[in-house]
């Protein structure tokens, strides 16, 4: 049976976690399908269908799923579900929104946060904030999954030819409705997805001075800015910097951390980055233990130095 992707996307573009999805989905099997439910979405139809590897993209245009409601997601992903052996999303907050309800309707085990898999019915995954893997082996039918999207190469947006298919939309299930958001709009990269992240920590001591130390080094780097759980819980950033098992997870090629100790909260978040510098007073934090290069020191005094060495 084939395999059904449900693609993260704004009806406008890809979101980048749906490539790493789509490239875990293609080691469970060849056949593997792409689902865009979306408002006025034909552009991601159509990106969807040059990605390598995909075979068919499913598209239904609703205002229903101009936003990803769970409720409204899920009854379309269970009409489709008894086509596939594997209905897989990614484990971002678009995934964990509706794929817990898809495995509720369908009464299966969801398993999560997947970063290895060793064939159709067992796959690893983190548990213990990252600290250990688990081997879990699954007998369901189908099998609902959610990808770390940090942990698998993104597949080509180029080079596949998928035939776009039509299909109807479950409508609006009247559960819920989208009200409105608010987001923050940056000119740096996402965060998510960027290569260097800069990411501050309490040792800061306030939101001014993410401001003031941090964004410059940011500027010049072309680099996200993070936080740790302490920063957003002491109100200095939004939650929508937080890295970490609660936040965002994110393995740039650099990750600079500044004063942040290192709990494991933390680390479950960025652990996977190529490179992670700490810059942090207390040359015992934990932060050290996974860093490969540290500087002890004053935060206050190493960055405006590191700022001009740029």
């Amino acid at each position: 049976m084939s395999i059904l992707v449900i693609a993260e996307h704004n009806n406008a573009t890809l979101n980048a976690s749906t490539l790493p999805t789509v490239t875990a989905a293609l080691a469970l099997d060849k056949d593997v399908h792409v689902l865009i439910a979306g408002s006025g979405a034909n552009a991601v139809a159509e990106s969807a269908s040059k990605i390598a590897g995909v075979t068919k993209v499913l598209h239904t245009d609703d205002a229903a799923y101009e936003h990803p409601v769970a409720e409204n997601i899920a009854a379309l992903i269970v009409n489709l579900a008894s086509t596939y052996s594997h209905i897989v999303a990614p484990g971002t907050f678009f995934g964990k929104n509706f794929m817990p309800r898809v495995a509720a309707l369908l009464d299966v085990q969801q398993i999560s946060d997947i970063s290895g898999i060793e064939s159709d019915d067992t796959f690893i995954r983190p548990i213990y904030a990252g600290n250990a893997f688990a081997k879990v082996q699954c007998a369901d039918n189908p099998k609902v999954l959610t990808i770390r999207p940090t942990a698998f190469d993104a597949a080509a947006p180029e080079g596949g030819s998928a035939a776009i298919e039509s299909i109807g939309s479950a409508g609006d299930s009247g559960l819920s409705k989208f009200v409105g958001q608010e987001l923050t709009k940056s000119e740096r990269p996402d965060l998510a997805t960027a290569k260097i992240v800069i990411s501050g920590g309490r040792g800061l001591g306030n939101g001014e001075n993410f401001n003031k130390l941090l964004e410059p080094i940011a500027d010049k780097l072309n680099a996200a800015i993070g936080a740790s759980r302490a920063a957003v819980d002491a109100g200095y950033v939004p939650n929508d910097l937080q890295v970490g098992q609660t936040g965002k997870v994110v393995a740039p090629n650099l990750y600079i951390a500044v004063g942040i100790s290192g709990a494991i909260q933390h680390l479950a978040g960025m652990k996977d980055s190529k490179v992670i510098v700490a810059i942090n007073k207390d040359e015992e934090a934990p932060i050290f233990g996974i860093a490969d290069y540290g500087i002890v020191g004053d935060l206050f005094d190493i960055l405006p130095e590191l700022e001009k060495a740029i």
